[in-house]
């Protein structure tokens, strides 16, 4: 009876530790610029899993079965970084915006939603995963810039799919000179950083699933009389998530030069905050023009140039500050620019592969160049015959509502998927 007793005791107290769950300490940055996991060097293939909070929801939208398959996919491939939006922001039924909302109006939320993202945490956390959390965005798929505006009294959001783009960067530049726009956020900031999830009865803070959380998706400053009141907001976010939270990493969503109005300089003094712990940059080979949609194949020695030249250029910033770098978002095109998960992607395979190729020479030299995350996973999306974009009721992927379904989407068919496969293997 005793030995019975020695053992159920034993048995309980395993039983209480999930034998999926590694204990982590918080990714870092040490003193030569690199990040770093229980104690080693971190480099790492991720991807861009925007809908996750989503996803993980049991309202509209929801689908936690396709999470669980989709997190277990990834993980098989060796993905185990994912950059992910906390929530979008403003009223449904907006042309071009992702639904369901989470902030419906200022400071009120669709828990439903923030039960999607607890749960999604906890799901990665069980899987030894880590996330980007991102908190804005510049652009109106997810509200963002435009809805704080609109909040703070200043007239209807601009839409750039009905009002033209013009109009709606002349709309979004005022939300860094706006108090009480900046003022909305910041709630927002404290409310979702000092969350504690439902599920695990962890603090946010005190998770180390958690690698960063990101002041916004390609923050911009939309004109150069904007580019002070620009860096100073970004620094401003920067301190105030550092003063809520000292434990995890704060970065920043730049695109880089795309995304600071062709300025290093800005982009440098953005990132040479001391509450900024390492730099993003973003590539878009079709969308910046190095290739066309008729000649995705014949251009990519183009692309590729570009790509490096642009890498290297805000290398020179990193190692200044001695900071890592992350190219956060980059994607391609399927050949001959169809959307159909049945199409090639053969000039897309390519490129991946000079990216992942340049993240790995860098591990082996001890580098900055410190990981990616493509745009994006569309993994187990169904499409659905008869339209190009996002209507409610489609499966959510990786191109969002105001984007051709299926572009830049990497399915769990595609012949991609190998290729990341094989080169995280190569990074262990």
């Amino acid at each position: 009876m005793k030995h019975f007793f020695f053992w159920s005791i034993l048995w309980l107290l395993l039983g209480a530790c999930s034998p999926t769950e590694v204990k982590r300490s918080f990714i870092k940055v040490n003193d030569k610029g690199q990040f770093i996991r229980d104690g080693k060097p971190y480099y790492y293939v991720g991807t861009n899993f925007w809908y996750g909070a989503i996803l993980g929801s049991e309202g509209e939208g929801g689908n936690r079965e396709r999470l669980h398959k989709e997190l277990d996919f990834l993980k098989n491939i060796g993905i185990n970084n994912l950059r992910v939006l906390v929530g979008s922001d403003g009223e449904n039924g907006v042309k071009t915006r992702v639904e369901p909302s989470l902030q419906v109006a200022p400071g009120v939320y669709n828990d439903t939603i923030l039960a999607g993202l607890d749960y999604f945490m906890n799901e990665l956390r069980k899987r030894d995963m880590t996330a980007v959390l991102y908190l804005n965005n510049s652009w109106e798929w997810s509200g963002g810039y435009s809805m704080y505006l609109q909040w703070s009294g200043h007239g209807k959001a601009v839409v750039p799919a009905v009002d033209g783009w013009p109009a709606f960067m002349e709309y979004v530049k005022l939300f860094q000179q706006s108090d009480s726009a900046k003022s909305l956020f910041a709630n927002y900031v404290k409310d979702i950083v000092t969350r504690t999830n439902r599920y695990n009865k962890i603090k946010y803070v005190d998770d180390p699933t958690l690698m960063s959380w990101q002041i916004g998706n390609e923050p911009r400053a939309f004109s150069d009389d904007n580019k002070e009141p620009f860096a100073q907001w970004m620094a401003d976010v920067a301190s105030l998530i550092k003063s809520l939270d000292p434990n995890h990493m704060v970065s920043s969503g730049s695109e880089g030069l795309w995304g600071c109005e062709n300025d290093i300089t800005l982009f440098e003094k953005i990132h040479a905050d001391a509450n900024i712990d390492y730099l993003n940059i973003h590539v878009w080979p079709y969308n910046w023009g190095w290739v066309k949609a008729d000649s995705l194949m014949e251009l990519l020695p183009q692309a590729k140039e570009n790509t490096k030249k642009y890498i290297d250029e805000h290398m020179m910033v990193a190692k200044k500050y001695h900071k890592p770098i992350v190219l956060e978002e980059f994607g391609f095109p399927r050949d001959g620019f169809k959307f159909s998960k049945e199409s090639s992607t053969n000039a897309r395979d390519e490129y991946y592969r000079y990216v992942f190729d340049l993240i790995r020479q860098d591990r082996e030299n001890g580098g900055l160049f410190a990981g990616c995350n493509f745009w994006a996973w569309g993994g187990f999306a169904g499409q659905v015959p008869g339209h190009v974009y996002w209507e409610k009721g489609d499966d959510y992927m990786g191109d969002p509502a105001q984007e051709e379904q299926g572009l830049n989407s990497v399915f769990a068919t595609d012949t991609t998927v190998e290729i990341i496969k094989v080169e995280n293997e190569k990074l262990k």
